[in-house]
């Protein structure tokens, strides 16, 4: 036995401390000032485990055979062959340059949508952008599937996104100033666990004890009780899903039929409210938005929604909105309407009033703000600007060279023929995995570059085994967190896996830019960088001393400058012709002109009310039940799914469904029974878990599972919602992912199909051997 090693790092789950003893994981430590530390972390010695590791360099049999000419028919069927890395990283550059010289750069895609590590030196899409960038270039995508629609309205009417990026009024002002919160989808610890490029402290307990201690009236609207803790005895109003909208535009149009509303803030700080007000009040469409209207959409009781809006005019008010319910069908329209309604009650730069956004959908959202520099590798120039919103990959592969909207202009969808994604899984996050699949036989030649053999590396070309966090040293930080952390090694790399930096390295060296790439720095030249320039940032702009990186390396952390106190448009609230806005008035928009003049449909010149491609309140809806599939509790989307804590939130193997008691003994489904889920675009199976914190008509089903098809049956044995979601955009403004806009069926499932987890690697045995 030797001794143990301590090693300090970071996941986009928290900070540790790895116990290490001849080169093995014998255990996790949560860091020390974590008040609430995730029990994810005591996942991270999975990634050690070789199981579902890529662990060498490989091609798939027909493509190494016929290259671009191979059947792509053969992906996630056909074997691989294991190639050395001199000869993997000849193939790859071979492809950049034949698809960059015979169509163009614009027909390589660089996928790299994904959460694969926190560490800033090696985060693979940065990586993947600044060589391709050097390169000449290639298609990107804007937004990501966690908020696309709601930035893209926000940037319209409030000129900029960053009320839902963490930059809108911090939770200590709502717990000191608010009376009347008002949580539309969730501020859950669940998602809180998590925050993109790490996170030290979770602080969100914290904050909702005090709102707790204060006795602040807390209204959670969701179809789920347990979207807000049980401790804050918030009153639950079980909404239907997709229909928040709605319940806004009924509480702004009471306020307004009360003659409530501040017409000065309204005059002031606002334009197009005429528009809005119109709509509200029928003069528009001949319907009144009142508590009856919303009641008649939502499920919701109309006596209590005139109540509460009197309750929200009278007092101190804020409304909060999750990510969540943007990524639906028309989801540009709650946030704006959440807004429409804020700026109805005047308390918009208020302490504890108004409208925030996406409050613990991350861990960082909604607490102290980072004012430093955080830590990021540069992409570098563009060469070429080509890009698609980030959820319309199956239409930009199944429908090249037609047309698609976006922020109001039109442009045309890529012929793309190279595609490379790096530390990503999109047989996890996208929509409609079916149709993807389809999608995914149309590019000449799929490189993915990963850790883990996921479904997306099964369905690879060129398959390039990237070493994990926990094998190489790295820092993680980012807008959003209130320290810079160390990520030191703790193992070596399992098998002939690289760390992303080396790997995008030997390929740069054989497109003849590695001096470019790599500017003379190597991965401990990189971090040290990367922290020295946010050092000399925070003491040169706001006079803030961080230690030096020798003492940083030493300690595993480094504190960041922040602000508590915030209170977003705070200043243009109260001079707002000295502090514009960047959107068309230079005030927030309630009419919009732009979108008046493009006539869209899906996204009107104002907040309204759009029915959804599916809804419980839909004619056809009889019997189906709406899906909601959130994040999950025991991992981060997809990644550690075989580790403890995912384990642990799994009943025979495979993901629980959460279903209502009703809705069960109607379907003649038992708890812990195996059940079916499916509509017309696919199968999945799952174990019924029965709650009374599910409304009727819904049933929850997280995302994550490992995609784990049955043979050619087209049942999924995992419990993988993709299956079942809706692939559109959003709005043809907007086009973000709408995969909470979903219908199914539930029914008791008879057949043993296998233990999924078997399943998944009875497929690895035969692509890998």
């Amino acid at each position: 036995m030797g001794d143990i090693r301590r090693v300090a790092h970071c996941s986009h789950w928290g900070a540790y401390t790895i116990l290490v003893e001849d080169g093995r994981i014998r255990g996790v430590e949560p860091f020390a000032q974590d008040p609430s530390p995730s029990p994810i972390i005591h996942s991270v010695a999975e990634w050690a485990d070789p199981a579902r590791r890529v662990l060498r360099p490989m091609v798939r049999a027909g493509w190494l055979e016929r290259r671009e000419r191979s059947d792509r028919r053969g992906r996630g069927r056909e074997p691989f062959v294991p190639v050395s890395w001199d000869e993997v990283t000849d193939l790859v550059a071979g492809e950049v340059r034949r698809v960059a010289d015979s169509f163009g750069n614009a027909s390589i895609f660089a996928g790299s949508y994904g959460w694969t590590n926190s560490g800033r030196v090696h985060h693979a899409q940065s990586l993947l952008r600044r060589m391709l960038n050097l390169a000449g270039g290639y298609t990107g995508h804007v937004d990501t599937y966690s908020t696309a629609a709601g930035p893209v309205i926000l940037r319209h009417v409030l000129g900029s996104d960053v009320a839902c990026n963490g930059r809108s009024s911090t939770l200590d002002t709502i717990g000191e100033h608010t009376e009347t919160l008002v949580v539309f989808g969730s501020i859950a610890p669940r998602t809180a666990q998590i925050e993109s490029g790490g996170i030290a402290r979770h602080t969100l307990e914290g904050e909702l004890r005090r709102i707790a201690d204060r006795g602040i009236r807390v209204v959670l609207v969701s179809p789920l009780r347990d979207d807000l803790p049980a401790w804050l005895e918030a009153e639950w109003w079980p909404i239907r899903p997709n229909t928040d909208t709605a319940l806004m535009l009924g509480l702004a149009g009471e306020i307004v039929a009360e003659g409530r509303q501040d017409r000065d803030f309204l005059a002031r700080c606002t334009s197009g409210a005429d528009v809005f007000l119109r709509y509200l009040d029928g003069s528009a469409d001949g319907v009144r938005k009142d508590a009856a209207w919303a009641a008649a959409i939502t499920g919701l009781d109309a006596a209590a929604i005139a109540a509460l809006a009197r309750r929200l005019a009278e007092t101190r008010s804020m409304m909060t909105v999750s990510w969540s319910l943007q990524r639906a069908h028309h989801g540009e329209q709650p946030f704006w309407a959440a807004l429409g309604l804020a700026a109805v009650t005047g308390q918009i730069g208020l302490p504890g009033g108004g409208v925030g956004y996406g409050y613990a959908s991350l861990g960082g959202v909604g607490a102290a703000i980072n004012l430093g520099l955080p830590p990021a590798m540069s992409p570098l120039r563009r060469p070429i600007d080509s890009f698609i919103p980030v959820a319309r990959i199956a239409d930009m592969l199944l429908h090249p060279g037609t047309p698609f909207t976006y922020e109001g202009k039109t442009r045309l969808y890529p012929d793309i023929r190279l595609l490379y994604w790096a530390g990503g899984n999109p047989y996890h996050h996208h929509q409609d995995l079916n149709r993807l699949q389809s999608a995914w036989t149309r590019p000449e030649t799929i490189i993915v570059q990963d850790p883990m053999f996921t479904a997306t590396a099964q369905r690879a070309d060129i398959l390039l085994p990237a070493a994990t966090s926990i094998e190489r040293n790295d820092l993680a930080g980012n807008k959003r967190a209130d320290m810079v952390l160390a990520m030191a090694k703790a193992i070596e790399p399992l098998g002939e896996s690289r760390s992303d930096f080396d790997i995008f390295s030997a390929i740069a060296a054989k497109l003849g830019v590695a001096e470019a790439f790599t500017e003379g720095r190597d991965e401990m030249g990189w971090i040290r960088h990367l922290y020295e320039t946010g050092r000399r940032d925070a003491a040169a702009r706001l006079g803030f001393e961080m230690p030096d990186f020798e003492t940083f390396w030493v300690q595993g952390y480094a504190r960041c400058p922040v602000k508590t106190q915030h209170t977003y448009l705070a200043e243009f609230r109260a001079q707002p012709q000295a502090h514009p806005l960047n959107t068309e008035s230079g005030r927030i928009v309630l009419g919009s002109t732009l979108l008046a003049n493009l006539g869209y449909a899906d996204c009107r010149a104002h907040p309204a009310w759009i029915e959804p491609a599916e809804w419980l309140g839909a004619a056809r809806a009889s019997g189906q039940l709406h899906l909601i599939s959130h994040q999950p509790e025991g991992r981060l989307h997809s990644q550690l799914e075989t580790g403890p804590a995912s384990r642990a939130a799994k009943r025979g193997g495979r993901e629980q469904a959460r279903i209502n008691p009703e809705d069960a003994a109607a379907a003649g489904i038992s708890d812990g029974q195996t059940i079916r889920i499916w509509n017309e675009r696919g199968a999945c199976l799952a174990t019924a878990t029965l709650t009374g914190a599910v409304r009727q008509g819904v049933v929850v089903l997280p995302t994550g599972a490992w995609f784990t098809p049955v043979g050619n049956s087209g049942l999924e044995a995992a419990g993988n919602p993709n299956v079942l979601t809706l692939d559109v955009g959003t709005s043809a403004f907007g086009q973000g992912c709408s995969a909470h806009t979903c219908l199914v069926r539930i029914e008791p499932y008879a057949d043993n199909p296998g233990d999924a987890f078997a399943l998944y690697q009875e497929t690895l045995a035969q692509l890998a051997g």
